[in-house]
């Protein structure tokens, strides 16, 4: 009986939203807590049940887990440093129940430097090897531009330290400031240094005294396209095909690009005709959906259209965002709306002076 009882019994539960994802973690707490503890099968006990789990609500979930005391595990979901999953990880662990003898954390959190030594291989990584110093541009003032320099790197060790290094500041500042704070990050070694070198202690006040600035200088920063300037331009890909875009020219000129540094980039393609371009029904549909992001992602609000560009069966429509969390839930939006008619991508990344859309303006 207990035979058919397995076979024949109620299905899974399909995981559709945050509670269904929490509710299934509820009835299985006890048995992973105590594969957490053992500390031996975690991989084939615990993360092969986990990750399916949280694969059925969205990718770009990644954890790791442990025991912070003899009586508590923690389990640390994580973005893996990637922008547009922070404000998922952040949301998921948001409507985390309270269970006993479980916390749940978002995003790797920053150490103490004292805490903060990584061996790999043969090499360690702390502060007793690692510096930094930063560049300055006049014609990009507000950017963030760190060199980190590792004594220990040289020509054939150079991939395993920079890899090292990377992770020894990921741990020291933490996984969101990490990836959100830095426009620019190398890692050299000592004999390619270009200036004096700081302590890597100071990093953290360093970082926290820039974004201060920063704040103080663009939160008030606003724009309003409704009287902008849009233009047509017209190229041709490699492949002949045609492309065109429209792009809003008073703003790919605006001095205060840096106050809305978060590019957001939507990628939709669509059954194109011989030349690359929409049939009038697709037409309509892409503009619907175009319509529908305006709607969601207003200039008032730190939302600037920048333009779209159509060619090869593709459009993609560009955003420059005050901030990063809004615009991938509105993305995520668009895909489960439009996902039966178009195949649509997103990224969202830090660009504080557009310089991924120069093709534009020639520069």
């Amino acid at each position: 009986m207990s035979f058919l009882k397995n076979i024949f019994g109620s299905k899974e539960q399909t995981i559709k939203n945050y509670n269904d994802f929490w509710k299934w973690f509820q009835e299985n707490e006890k048995s992973f807590y105590q594969v957490v503890k053992e500390g031996k099968k975690i991989e084939e006990e615990f993360f092969s049940e986990l990750s399916p789990k949280l694969g059925q609500l969205r990718e770009g979930y990644y954890f790791l887990t442990g025991m912070m005391n003899e009586d508590t595990a923690e389990l640390i979901l994580t973005a893996d440093g990637r922008v547009k999953n922070i404000v998922f990880v952040e949301e998921l662990v948001n409507a985390a129940p309270d269970i006993n003898g479980w916390k749940f954390t978002a995003f790797k959190p920053a150490l103490d430097i004292e805490d903060v030594s990584i061996k790999m291989g043969d090499y360690e990584f702390s502060k007793n090897n690692i510096s930094f110093y930063y560049n300055e541009d006049t014609n990009y003032p507000d950017e963030i531009d760190i060199v980190l320099v590792n004594e220990n790197l040289n020509e054939t060790n150079k991939d395993e330290i920079t890899n090292g290094t990377f992770i020894f500041i990921d741990n020291l500042l933490g996984e969101l400031n990490f990836a959100t704070t830095i426009d620019n990050i190398v890692v050299v070694g000592k004999d390619k240094a270009e200036k004096e070198l700081i302590s890597i202690k100071k990093l953290k006040d360093f970082l926290i005294w820039r974004e201060k600035e920063f704040i103080e200088k663009y939160d008030d920063v606003w724009h309003s396209t409704e009287t902008n300037n849009h233009s047509i331009l017209e190229g041709s890909l490699q492949n002949g095909k045609p492309l065109l875009a429209v792009v809003n020219m008073d703003l790919l000129n605006w001095e205060n690009k840096a106050s809305h540094p978060w590019i957001l980039v939507i990628e939709t393609k669509f059954n194109a005709d011989p030349n690359g371009f929409p049939s009038d029904k697709t037409l309509a549909e892409l503009n619907e959906l175009e319509d529908v992001l305006l709607e969601e992602l207003k200039d008032s609000e730190g939302y600037l259209n920048i333009g779209r560009e159509t060619a090869d069966g593709i459009r993609e429509i560009y955003f420059a965002c005050k901030d990063f969390r809004k615009p991938p839930k509105v993305a995520e939006q668009i895909i489960t709306k439009y996902g039966d008619k178009f195949s649509i991508t997103f990224d969202i990344y830090k660009d504080k002076y557009w310089q991924s859309l120069n093709r534009f303006t020639g520069n």
